[in-house]
């Protein structure tokens, strides 16, 4: 079952997977296989032993993201699903990003937007600076849209999207 186009929303799932071999493959196969869309995903260890959490953000409208969760019940090691609500959860994304900057009239700039987003200079070279943003993906967007204007990005690293209902 393809999402059709209509009403289609960006949603974010929480699957608790028990780890064993080809739990996760299960799942991506799943998306795979129904036509399911994975714009990111992010499996980390839960504090539970031998437990995982999947974060799937995926496109579809109500009915679609129904089935998905329908569908992953269905699948051997889903211990859960849990549907993240946007105004009612916390999500963030990680950035490492790498600028070269030569105009020295620049660089105070960029250390004054870097500090507004509270990001970080984690290493740095005469004209390369390698600097860590978090935040939402929103934020993160408006950094890399404004410092493409003064400073020339050479490498963009991305995690995927976290989140947690508050």
């Amino acid at each position: 079952m393809k999402c059709d186009l209509k009403n289609n929303k960006k949603t974010i799932l929480s699957i608790l997977l028990e780890n064993e071999s080809g739990s996760l493959s299960r799942i991506i196969g799943l998306f795979t296989h129904k036509g399911y869309h994975i714009e990111s995903m992010n499996v980390n260890l839960t504090n539970k032993n031998k437990i995982f959490q999947v974060i799937i953000k995926t496109i579809g409208n109500q009915k679609t993201i129904e089935q998905i969760e329908k569908q992953l019940y269905k699948l051997i090691n889903v211990l859960q699903v849990i549907k993240i609500i946007p105004n009612q959860s916390i999500e963030r994304e990680i950035m490492i990003i790498k600028i070269h900057n030569t105009n020295k009239e620049k660089k105070i700039e960029i250390y004054q937007i870097i500090k507004i987003f509270k990001g970080r200079i984690i290493h740095f070279t005469l004209n390369e600076y390698i600097i860590q943003i978090s935040g939402t993906q929103k934020k993160i967007n408006t950094f890399i849209k404004i410092i493409k204007n003064i400073s020339k990005i050479t490498t963009i690293s991305r995690s995927s999207i976290i989140s947690i209902n508050k």
